[in-house]
């Protein structure tokens, strides 16, 4: 976690190679685990969206409430953005017959508008300098719309554009790595690579998803949702777990 000399803790993790590693795990069990009870469990699009939005409202408000950094709550709140925003973008996108066009720049225009009110209440958009609730409130519903965004454009690139779940992973992997590499060799704005990549893991996870539960007719693996899901939880689970190890090995040694 990080620590300033005014605002005292910020609850967010630091931004390493863990971080996305984690952060692509929450994104594929979002595609999958809002599948899951949309398709699998047939309880359809609607109402998969009030129950992971119910998940995000409790998960994000103990998030909030709470005055220490706590891994497995945060990651949690990742997880209900990304299963709520795979539903939503999937209402939205299919029941409401927006289209993914459609959708993704509704959710696009969306985003940057609460960018905008986050830059302007707050005078800056950090994403490592989480100190004070008016700005997490910010950045947990950029986040949730980031996240939908993502879902949005996750589809179409593997349905509408012909690349296939996966040749949507595989272009959203290079985009990555580009922006790795703009973080590296060049002195792009950090806060817009964070958010750029921030965002694009979200599509990547959308893809790699489907490419694992799709039916094998429509070029996935035909893998069960449900279990696929469970599988992620737990790698994710031990993701943190170990990273929450090393991180107070490390204190300790200093």
């Amino acid at each position: 976690m990080h620590r300033t000399s005014d605002n005292g803790i910020s609850k967010v993790p630091e931004v390493t190679l863990a971080f996305w590693v984690i952060k692509i795990l929450a994104t594929t069990l979002g595609e999958t685990g809002g599948d899951a009870l949309s398709m699998t469990v047939n309880l359809g699009y609607a109402v998969s969206s009030a129950i992971f939005f119910g998940f995000f409202i409790f998960t994000v408000v103990a998030q909030i409430t709470s005055t220490t950094f706590r891994p497995l709550l945060y990651w949690a709140v990742i997880v209900a953005t990304t299963t709520a925003g795979t539903t939503m973008a999937d209402f939205a996108d299919r029941s409401l017959g927006i289209g993914y066009i459609g959708g993704s720049l509704t959710l696009f225009a969306a985003l940057m508008i609460v960018l905008g009110l986050w830059r302007l209440f707050v005078g800056s958009v950090s994403f490592n300098e989480i100190t004070s609730r008016k700005v997490e409130m910010f950045y947990w519903v950029t986040i949730l719309f980031s996240n939908t965004l993502g879902t949005a454009l996750g589809d179409f690139f593997a349905d509408d554009s012909g690349l296939g779940y996966e040749g949507a992973a595989i272009a959203f992997s290079c985009a990555l790595a580009l922006i790795a590499a703009a973080y590296f060799f060049t002195s792009l704005s950090r806060t817009l690579v964070f958010w750029s990549a921030f965002i694009l893991t979200r599509p990547l996870g959308a893809a790699v998803g489907d490419l694992l539960t799709k039916p094998v007719a429509q070029g996935g693996l035909h893998l069960s949702r449900l279990t696929s899901s469970a599988i992620i939880a737990a790698l994710i689970i031990a993701c943190i777990l170990f990273t929450s190890q090393r991180r107070m090995e490390r204190a300790e040694e200093s």
